[in-house]
């Protein structure tokens, strides 16, 4: 079926990108009673590579040619029709699309023939927002010729950031109840303390690089973002270290509930014997028992 230009409404509002899961759903309604007009969602794509993929394709050039999966991002909330909401609530579900042929193509506009979605709970969405902030900090220390601008603007994004959901604000809220033991640590809190210790380390280098660039008259804004960054990682480093020990305890503790199979047979008088399995949950006394 074809359709004239102004029968179709494209949604341009990338915020209402949720709708379009109820117009999918009411599609058959929408067609058996309104045939003369189609709904289309228009929104960006980005290429998808596996941590697999990332490794054969090192170079520039590599990730961007021979391109058939691509991926784009839908912020969301579980109780609500919003989608953006605060830091607990904010998830967020990346759909992977494969095309029939590699990009760039002859032609621009290629089929689609597989179709994967991944849901990011709230601490996985805060862990890969820390992660763009880190590789920011990076690519803007490592920039030849060094642009104290683009440096000075990354810095201040990372520790004077005006709104409530910076990275102190994740770390308060996501580590804060495992140091007074409301919460046990997973392997999500596990990542999100590594990529806060990277994060800091590159903080302190654009920092130090910054400080190489800057003229005599911006000393006293250096020494501002130098105090920021002091009380940041004061405020950070007990959350970080509780955090760790909790993982440590926790590693330990599974580790120590070893199962053992103690497998005895008695022989009676009459030559038939009985064999039993004893299950021994936890860990082993640290003496010694005889046979």
């Amino acid at each position: 079926m074809r359709y004239s230009y102004h029968l179709i409404i494209i949604l341009k509002d990338h915020k209402n990108f949720i709708l379009i899961f109820i117009l999918i759903f009411l599609f058959f309604f929408l067609f058996l009673f309104n045939k003369k007009k189609i709904h289309i969602q228009v929104t960006y794509v980005e290429p998808y590579f596996d941590t697999s993929e990332l490794q054969h394709r090192p170079t520039h050039f590599d990730r961007n040619y021979n391109l058939k999966r691509f991926m784009y991002a839908s912020p969301f909330t579980m109780d609500t029709n919003r989608a953006h909401g605060s830091l607990p609530e904010q998830y967020k579900r990346k759909t992977i699309l494969t095309v029939e042929r590699a990009f760039p193509y002859v032609k621009t506009r290629i089929a689609i023939i597989d179709r994967e979605r991944l849901v990011l709970s709230p601490i996985e969405v805060a862990i890969e927002d820390l992660q763009k902030k880190t590789d920011e900090l990076r690519l803007a220390i490592q920039q030849e010729p060094a642009d104290p601008k683009i440096l000075q603007m990354v810095i201040q994004g990372c520790i004077s950031t005006a709104v409530n959901q910076g990275p102190l604000e994740v770390a308060n809220i996501f580590l804060y109840p495992i140091m007074n033991g409301l919460e046990l640590p997973n392997i999500h809190h596990n990542r999100l303390r590594l990529c806060f210790k990277e994060f800091t380390r590159r903080l302190a280098e654009a920092l130090k690089r910054n400080k190489t660039l800057i003229q005599a008259d911006q000393r006293e804004y250096q020494k501002d973002l130098e105090n920021k960054f002091t009380k940041f990682t004061e405020s950070l480093q007990p959350l970080l270290l509780a955090c760790k020990q909790s993982t440590v305890i926790e590693t330990t503790l599974a580790s120590n509930k070893n199962v053992k199979k103690v497998r005895s047979s008695r022989s009676f008088n009459n030559g038939t014997s009985t064999s039993a399995t004893i299950m021994l949950t936890g860990s082993l006394p640290d003496e010694e028992t005889s046979n």
